[in-house]
């Protein structure tokens, strides 16, 4: 049996692109700093992982083509069909993070972005979802600021939350 073409050509894509970030890698400085760990470390383990995946890849393709690849039926993968206005709720949710984010701050923003993708994956409890976003993001933006030390604007409610963000 032999492997589809579109198998080979993904196959051997992976693979060069493991090969093509593995010399990019090997052009980056290697000193490490405290750490012992240089600006390659990271870019090299992707790299590697991506060589490995192709090599995988080719080797199925190679014989017989990939194991337990993904039907064909959409049906038979579980999707679903298209749903719009889940589909605008989050993108509405997306587009109103970018716009208060700056403005109004992170925990408002995510807020938001919360409540209005808990809506549009099917939610109907707006305050619920909103106070459960802003439990989150209010930790979130506090862990951030407080141990991590990256700024995060506080936007509107910088009187509450002290000298904790910009």
């Amino acid at each position: 049996m032999r492997a589809p073409l579109a198998e080979w050509l993904l196959s051997a894509g992976v693979l060069a692109l493991g090969i093509g970030a593995a010399v990019t890698t090997a052009r980056l400085p290697g000193a490490g700093g405290y750490s012992g760990i240089g600006p390659n470390f990271m870019p090299a383990v992707v790299s590697a992982g991506l060589i490995v995946c192709g090599l995988w890849l080719l080797v199925e393709a190679a014989t017989g083509g990939w194991r337990r690849a993904a039907s064909h039926d959409p049906a038979e993968r579980g999707e679903h069909p298209f749903y719009a206005p889940g589909f605008l709720w989050v993108s509405a949710a997306l587009f109103a993070h970018m716009a208060l984010i700056n403005r109004a701050g992170f925990v408002i923003a995510a807020t938001v972005l919360f409540a209005l993708v808990a809506r549009g994956f099917g939610s109907k409890r707006l305050l619920r979802d909103a106070a459960i976003g802003a439990a989150i993001a209010l930790a979130i933006f506090l862990f951030f600021v407080r141990f991590l030390n990256v700024n995060l604007p506080a936007g509107w409610l910088y009187p509450l939350l002290g000298g904790a963000g910009l």
